[in-house]
């Protein structure tokens, strides 16, 4: 069976080397007595369209300033192109938005056709893609179109003549950036970025943008391919793109490089030395962060591109990291590994020059921060690596806290990912309810921000959890723009799946 998933795809690691020097400093571990105050949390089931699950989308906005949440969700209706089915239960899933109680569906293109979407902007409007009942002729599967869910319409927004299209992300002037494909034979597209971005193309995929007209072509770097991936309020768009057509010998594709779009200029922004590197984050000082192979494209780090320099992060000690988002305050956050060889990692953050260890409570092995809002809290999950995840909040300098032992009693909705924070701390994610279906979830802090959600405000007392290594902060390099090796980049942007559970990240 041929799944339909190739728009959004689980992130999976790249690998690359570089020397690297990095100084680390000793920071002292939390008091395992001592206790920190948070607020309790409201866990809202956001429902379904009469089938059993529904899901956010991960790494990407999937909370607007006004707490209204983006949904996919299964009807009841079985999928008519079985068995290249949208989702594994093989049932249509449609956009919805979730707002004060209410689950509205967005529907998709004309037809018995699957949706999902991937970013909301604050007026409302939603991107994503939509089947349009069309079976694609070079790949036998049903194509899928970028679209646009607007005053409740939803808007085909088309390609660049080939079949299929993939809106990624949405500012609050109504620009959307993503990827089409067009008409010209590519046999590298499908490597493009995190494996299976486009998994089942055949043409020539190119980073788009779209400005309430046709949609424009951005080009790439040099080769075949790119992929608009992020979209901050200025219209810069980040995203990846191959810079040559010809393969390197020891990936057998392009160099793949990350770029930013501004000003109708496509900047390259190097490597950390390796053939691949793909950002995760733009903020609106067009900082991009992301994550980038080292020289001998094994290991990676994360890296942050500000103004034509590109900085490496560094790690926690081990040999690889990743970042995940940035805020406007330039602090990125994400996940590192804690010794050379080992694949324990716990999230980080990264402020003033240094990478802070987030720790992980006892019993988990892996963690990864994804989200970060302007008030430095910070979401993600933690676990056993491999295994089972539960969710994190960390604020105001203490230990991260499991999220479910702040919910309010009542739900039946086990957290397994937490993926998105606004600046209200308003969090979004999935979980499993007591049937073991995953359901999209919204968690609303019960504080004097949200009146008459919460019958108690008060702050609880959360025991300090167990850190299960130690916590370091860590110096990163700098690599000057231009002078970063120019063998090739193995480059991706990763997606949570619309109508799959996320892969185990930790």
């Amino acid at each position: 069976m041929k799944s339909r998933t190739w728009m959004w795809t689980t992130v999976v690691y790249l690998f690359a080397a570089l020397a690297m020097s990095v100084g680390m400093a000793a920071q002292n571990n939390p008091s395992q007595e001592h206790k920190h105050k948070h607020h309790q949390y409201k866990l809202i089931d956001l429902g379904t369209f009469g089938g059993t699950n529904s899901y956010v989308p991960a790494l990407l906005v999937s909370i607007n300033s006004r707490g209204a949440v983006i949904v996919e969700a299964d009807t009841t209706i079985p999928d008519p192109y079985y068995p290249n089915c949208w989702q594994p239960d093989c049932l249509v899933n449609h956009t919805g938005i979730w707002q004060d109680g209410v689950l509205t569906d967005l529907g998709a293109l004309p037809g018995v056709n699957s949706a999902g979407p991937t970013w909301i902007n604050d007026r409302g409007m939603v991107v994503g893609g939509s089947e349009n009942g069309v079976i694609d002729p070079l790949n036998g599967i049903p194509a899928v179109r970028a679209v646009v869910w607007k005053h409740g319409q939803v808007i085909d927004l088309g390609t660049l003549g080939g079949y299929e299209s993939s809106a990624q992300a949405i500012n609050n002037r109504g620009q959307v950036a993503g990827i089409a494909l067009n008409t010209i034979l590519d046999p590298f597209e499908a490597s493009l970025g995190p494996p299976n971005l486009f998994c089942c193309g055949v043409t020539q995929m190119h980073a788009f943008l779209w400005q309430h007209g046709p949609i424009q072509d951005l080009g790439t770097l040099g080769g075949p391919d790119s992929a608009g991936m992020f979209l901050n309020e200025r219209g810069q768009v980040a995203g990846v793109s191959y810079t040559s057509s010809t393969p390197n010998p020891g990936t057998g594709v392009p160099t793949q490089d990350p770029f930013l779009w501004d000003n109708s200029r496509m900047i390259d922004l190097g490597t950390l030395g390796g053939t691949a590197g793909w950002p995760y984050g733009l903020n609106n000082r067009g900082q991009v962060t992301g994550q980038s192979n080292l020289a001998d494209d094994v290991h990676f780090h994360a890296f942050l591109w500000d103004r034509g320099v590109l900085k490496d992060l560094g790690t926690l000690g081990g040999d690889k990291s990743s970042a995940r988002w940035i805020n406007d305050a330039g602090e990125v956050v994400g996940r590192a590994e804690l010794h050379p060889g080992s694949t324990r990692r716990h999230g980080f953050l990264w402020k003033d020059g240094a990478m802070i260890d987030l720790g992980i409570p006892a019993g988990g092995t892996c963690g990864t921060a994804y989200a970060i809002n302007s008030s430095e809290q910070i979401v993600g999950d933690w676990g056993i690596c491999g295994g089972t995840n539960y969710g994190f909040l960390w604020e105001n300098g203490g230990p991260i806290v499991d999220l479910q032992t702040l919910v309010l009693p009542g739900s039946d909705v086990t957290i397994s990912e937490t993926n998105y924070i606004n600046d209200a701390g308003e969090i979004s994610g999935f979980g499993t309810d007591s049937n073991g279906d995953q359901r999209a979830i919204l968690l609303i802090p019960c504080d004097q921000k949200h009146p008459g959600q919460c019958g108690d405000y008060s702050l609880i007392e959360v025991s300090a959890p167990q850190n299960s290594g130690p916590a370091t902060t860590l110096q990163g390099t700098e690599s000057p723009a231009g002078t970063d090796n120019p063998l090739p980049n193995r480059l991706g942007r990763g997606f949570h799946i619309p109508g799959q559970p996320a892969a185990p990240s930790n």
